[in-house]
């Protein structure tokens, strides 16, 4: 509160602090006290990550679309299921959020007993951005573009491994969808975690893995692993050499990682297309757009009413594909 809000009483008028605090908060629009207040995003996941990056690359122009102060609150742990129960027991005002990745809804297919449904105990409020993923190989690794990792792979069945962030992740499960359209076979080496994955990778103690493009993009570029291709059906703007699966010759392998901002259950219509709105303003400037490009993110706002169909579809697609993958829950 500022002193161009207090009410002034005449020299005549004896006024007590109750009285003076209550006047105060009567001069004061309503706007006044939104505008002083924060919203929180909730994230499921460590500082550093994709979700991270999308949303601290749009805190700044989001506080300013929303009119309010936007707070970040890492909360990894379980494979994001720490967080997201953080998000589900606040309170549906609008003033806590999270983002969340296709993580979300893998967690039924691989946590036996979840404390939660990914669908019914959010509020879905938009589809944010699509993450391309990236095949990347080890150098030594003797193939130079897709087919020839497919020819390799089936002549020597087995021989070849595969690094991923954890079991049942998303890191997991594309290469799995791989492995199945291309009816090749890969020994499975979970990581706890992106980072050591990647750094095995590199170093050549795995062979191949898949990995979110912004988060590889800086050893593919210094030529520390090989990129054979960007399952999507378009090429990324962060790395327009690299080709789509289709283009490299495996038309029916497609898998993208999708970025998603969410609410507690229970919000009203007001608040989701509030944030909505605040998230067109806020992807829409020139700042976000160019950092979404660097990140090699595709930004595509969508409505709450399509973020939830989208929420409900995955939640299939992955059961089946974790199922595929043979994938036990725990």
């Amino acid at each position: 509160m500022t002193a161009s809000t207090r009410t002034t009483s005449t020299p005549t008028t004896s006024i007590n602090r109750r009285q003076l605090i209550a006047a105060s908060a009567a001069a004061l629009p309503l706007a006044s006290f939104a505008q002083s207040s924060t919203v929180k995003f909730i994230l499921p996941v460590s500082a550093g990550s994709g979700v991270d990056g999308i949303t601290r690359a749009a805190s700044a122009q989001l506080a300013k679309a929303l009119g309010q102060n936007v707070v970040i609150e890492n909360q990894p742990g379980a494979g994001g299921v720490v967080g997201t129960q953080s998000l589900i027991k606040a309170a549906p005002d609008g003033q806590t959020l999270s983002m969340v990745s296709n993580n979300h809804v893998i967690y039924p297919s691989v946590i036996k007993n979840l404390s939660f449904d990914p669908v019914a105990d959010i509020t879905p409020i938009a589809i944010v951005a699509y993450t391309p993923l990236v095949l990347i190989v080890n150098p030594k690794v003797p193939a130079q573009n897709l087919l020839e990792f497919v020819a390799l792979l089936k002549k020597n069945p087995g021989k070849y491994n595969y690094a991923s962030s954890g079991n049942g992740t998303i890191l997991h499960l594309a290469p799995e969808l791989f492995k199945d359209v291309t009816g090749t076979f890969s020994t499975h080496i979970p990581y706890r975690g992106f980072a050591p994955m990647l750094q095995d990778i590199v170093s050549g103690q795995v062979d191949w893995g898949v990995s979110a493009l912004p988060a590889a993009l800086s050893q593919i570029k210094a030529g520390n692993v090989r990129a054979l291709c960007i399952p999507m059906l378009q090429r990324s703007p962060a790395a327009p050499e690299i080709p789509t699966s289709a283009e490299a010759g495996v038309p029916k392998y497609q898998l993208d990682a999708w970025i998603a901002c969410v609410g507690p259950k229970g919000m009203s219509a007001a608040a989701v297309q509030k944030v909505n709105a605040a998230l067109r303003t806020t992807f829409a400037t020139d700042e976000v757009k160019d950092a979404m490009a660097k990140q090699g993110n595709i930004v595509n706002i969508s409505t709450p009413e399509f973020a939830l169909d989208h929420f409900k579809k995955e939640l299939v697609r992955y059961g089946a594909l974790v199922k595929k993958a043979g994938v036990v829950p725990a």
